[in-house]
């Protein structure tokens, strides 16, 4: 079930907005200014949030960057002034949809499915390609590594060996099936000290102690395992 949150000062709004989107199956949060949203944020996990623009104690343009600051949430801001500037004002503060009101509330609740629908679609792409484990990231579409949400900078074996293992977390590699996983017929190398070397660097750069690594650990006698 989706949560909405719902921001204005006018209680009529919050009501009306609420019943069309219960109406739909979702849990709405109210919150009648600023101060009030941004603690429905902190207690609950927000999929999509309704902001007005003219609000007294904080304006809807602030409190959509607020957000902005820690949620990638999409996020429609209403406004009573149907303006080129309003809409030009929401959409820089990080907005993804602007509705002005008067507005017909089935509209609205169209935009909040349509916002719902794409946000999702968007998520489950970079989940597909992107593997996150404790302080660690790894993009596997731009070959781009985050640690402490720092980039690292590996090598192509590097990246390859870790993703092999990543991929298959908790199954154990040998250095041979590594090998040959990884390096071509034409690569003619030591296979042991080849991957024993790579695993060595790999973890000089994303293990914060490489004698008790976190992420690639040995399976004595056996080989490696992403853990």
């Amino acid at each position: 079930m989706s949560v909405i949150l719902v921001v204005d000062d006018e209680e009529d709004i919050r009501e009306l907005v609420g019943i069309y989107l219960k109406n739909e199956g979702m849990q709405v949060c109210k919150a009648a200014n600023g101060k009030e949203a941004l603690e429905c944020l902190e207690k609950m996990d927000i999929d999509l949030a309704i902001l007005d623009i003219m609000m007294a104690d904080m304006d809807g343009i602030t409190l959509c960057m607020e957000i902005r600051k820690k949620s990638n949430l999409p996020i429609i801001m209403l406004s009573a002034k149907d303006q080129d500037m309003d809409k030009v004002l929401g959409l820089t503060a990080g907005a993804d949809d602007y509705l002005a009101k008067p507005f017909n509330p089935i509209e609205l609740v169209a935009r909040v499915k349509a916002q719902l629908r794409r946000s999702k679609e968007f998520n489950h792409s970079v989940a597909k390609n992107v593997l996150e484990y404790l302080d660690l990231s790894m993009n596997l579409e731009t070959h781009r590594v985050f640690l402490n949400a720092k980039e690292v900078f590996l090598t192509p074996k590097e990246f390859a060996i870790l993703e092999l293992l990543w991929k298959n977390k908790g199954n154990v590699f040998s250095t041979e099936h590594i090998y040959n996983t990884l390096w071509s017929e034409e690569e003619a190398y030591d296979t042991n000290n080849v991957v024993m070397v790579h695993i060595r660097n790999l973890r000089s750069k994303i293990e914060s102690d490489v004698k008790n690594p976190r992420y690639i650990k040995t399976v004595w006698g056996v080989g490696y395992k992403f853990s």
